[in-house]
């Protein structure tokens, strides 16, 4: 007997990215003007450069957990709230942060330099859209396709997936150990595992 556990899949997606930035921009805008001052670029640089050393752990980088603090600063100003539940919504927040930082983390780290925590949240700058590539294919930020019995979405330009262990008589969450990068799959593994599906 197949048991079919369905579990969910949580994502940042990159409207919820986007909509974080926009909201952290209009606080940092808010802020300036609040000073009776007009809001201009070296201002809020200057207010950034503040929050960052306020922030940073003395290593001049602000990491996941850090820039997380920064956002709790002023929790009412940013009043971000992505889900009904607590549990869901700090998920999603911290996601959500982890893409805010890979979409300006210059030299992969998953840390902000000052320069790129400026940038991150400068509003002339225009986060692009990445997207979803397997077999040649590129896919749009929300698409979902299935690995076995394993659902995955594309967000932020990654591809998730949860982790169940897949046989024929059941289905069982485990954490998941993908490929040799630490959970994550190459391009072959990832063709290689849809070709499995395929072939079922």
């Amino acid at each position: 007997m197949l048991v079919n556990v369905c579990v969910p899949v949580v994502v940042c997606f990159l409207s919820a990215r986007d909509w974080l930035r926009e909201r952290v921009i209009q606080w940092i805008q808010q802020e300036v003007q609040s000073d009776n001052r007009t809001s201009n670029e070296p201002l809020t640089n200057h207010l950034l450069r503040t929050y960052f050393k306020s922030y940073d752990n003395g290593d001049s980088e602000l990491d996941s957990k850090e820039f997380l603090s920064f956002l709790k600063h002023n929790e009412t100003a940013l009043n971000i709230t992505y889900s009904d539940t607590l549990e869901t919504n700090m998920l999603l927040r911290s996601l959500c942060v982890d893409a805010l930082i890979e979409l300006s983390d210059e030299n992969a780290d998953w840390k902000l330099s000052l320069t790129e925590f400026i940038n991150c949240l400068t509003p002339s700058y225009h986060p692009y859209e990445r997207k979803c590539a397997l077999e040649d294919e590129v896919f749009e930020d929300g698409a979902e396709t299935r690995m076995e019995c394993n659902k995955c979405v594309c967000a932020c330009g990654n591809w998730v997936c949860t982790a169940l262990i897949c046989n024929e008589a059941h289905q069982v969450e485990e954490d998941f150990k993908g490929g040799a990068e630490g959970g994550e799959l190459t391009e072959e593994e990832w063709s290689r595992r849809v070709e499995e599906l395929n072939d079922v």
